[in-house]
C-alpha cells in the first residue's frame, strides 16, 4: 500500500474507535465522498444495520443537481438524509467523517444534517 493510503487507513481506525466509545448507543452517521458523488448513511452498529441512506446518485438529487461532487450535492444529501433519518425515528446521532478533513463538502454535509433534525 501507498504512504498516503496508510495514513488514510490510520486516520480511518482512529477516528472509529473514538466514535465507539464516545457514542453511547447512538446511531453513526457515515460519510463517503468520490471524486463523481458524496453519500452518507446512519448505521445502528449494534445491530449491523443501515436505518437511512442517501446520496448524490439518487434519482430526485440527481436531476436536481448540476454535478454530484461539489458543496451544494453535499448540503442536498445532507438534507435528504436527515429527512430520512427523522422519519426512521432517529434524532441523535455520531458523526463519523472516515478519513476525511471536516472542510468542504463533508463540513456542507454535517451542516445541512444538523438543519435537516439530526444533532450530533
Amino acid at each position: 500500500m501507498s504512504e498516503s493510503k496508510d495514513l488514510q487507513q490510520r486516520r480511518r481506525t482512529r477516528l472509529r474507535f473514538q466514535l465507539r466509545r464516545k457514542a453511547a448507543g447512538r446511531p453513526r452517521l457515515s460519510v463517503f465522498r468520490s471524486g463523481k458523488h458524496i453519500y452518507a448513511q446512519v448505521i445502528d452498529d449494534a445491530q449491523g444495520r443501515t436505518l437511512a441512506a442517501a446520496s448524490s446518485l439518487d434519482r430526485a438529487l440527481r436531476e436536481a443537481l448540476k454535478t454530484g461532487a461539489d458543496k451544494d450535492a453535499a448540503t442536498a444529501v445532507g438534507k435528504l438524509v436527515a429527512e430520512r433519518a427523522v422519519a426512521v425515528g432517529v434524532t441523535q446521532v455520531v458523526f463519523d467523517r472516515g478519513s476525511y478533513l471536516y472542510h468542504g463538502r463533508v463540513k456542507a454535509l454535517a451542516d445541512a444534517a444538523r438543519e435537516g433534525g439530526l444533532a450530533f
